[in-house]
């Protein structure tokens, strides 16, 4: 059992490392609020010396034009959600906890589907990665928590005899 005490340990890390990065990234929105996003967007095109008339730079700065408060707060609000749920799941995963592993197999789970569309739509290697990365947590746990009902069943019909 010493395995899966550090594959959910280490399952445990991961999960906690998103959701401090997504937290960092909704504080850098939170901070965009009280910037002009639009000057910022700017800047940055400016500093990478891309062609605010191309179409990539094009389309971040008319996303950040579209962003007002409103928008930037939800996306910050949306963004600590989800880091929420990723300190979760690795609270439960770090401390052994069966709901831990059932969290993390069903929150993992949900991702799958969209996982999947979006390499339907384009394959690129990040996605390749994320894919692969969630298919063996979730199947880990998955398996994590077989192994534990079987060792359940077996100790109670030891004892019942």
């Amino acid at each position: 059992m010493k395995t899966a005490s550090a594959g959910l340990k280490t399952i445990a890390i991961v999960e906690a490392l998103k959701g401090s990065l997504v937290l960092l990234a909704a504080a850098g929105v939170v901070e965009l609020v009280h910037v002009h996003a639009q000057a910022f967007a700017e800047e940055i095109v400016r500093q990478f010396h891309l062609n605010p008339a191309s179409r990539y730079p094009r389309i971040f700065l008319d996303t950040l034009a579209s962003l007002n408060s409103t928008r930037l707060w939800l996306l910050a609000i949306g963004a600590a959600l989800y880091a929420l749920v990723r300190f979760i799941e690795a609270y439960g995963l770090w401390h052994e906890r069966a709901w831990g592993e059932w969290f993390g197999a069903v929150s993992g789970s949900f991702y799958l589907p969209i996982e999947v569309y979006e390499l339907m739509v384009r394959v690129t290697p990040v996605k390749i990665v994320l894919f692969t990365t969630n298919v063996l947590i979730v199947a880990f746990l998955g398996r994590t928590l077989y192994r534990g009902r079987r060792g359940l069943s077996k100790s109670s019909s030891l004892r019942s005899h």
